[in-house]
């Protein structure tokens, strides 16, 4: 097993780390582990594919909103 030393980590990330070790039922360490293992381990995004996705799940839509429409919607607070 290795062992490090994080030096200089602020104040709100310690405070967030915490919180979310307590969410998860975890110890500070662990939770510092499986965060750090996630971040390396995780998988590019396929930007192609997901704006494919997009268009696709957009052609299957009824309603299209034109760009005033979406703007006047934002005024009113429905986006």
């Amino acid at each position: 097993m290795i062992t490090i030393t994080i030096k200089g980590i602020s104040k709100e990330a310690h405070r967030e780390l915490k919180r979310r070790a307590v969410t998860h039922g975890r110890s500070l360490n662990t939770e510092a582990i499986a965060v750090l293992e996630s971040s390396v381990r995780s998988t590019p995004v396929d930007v192609e594919g997901v704006i494919a996705r997009a268009r696709a799940a957009r052609a299957t839509m009824k309603f299209v909103a034109k760009d005033s429409e979406i703007r006047r919607f934002k005024r009113e607070g429905r986006a």
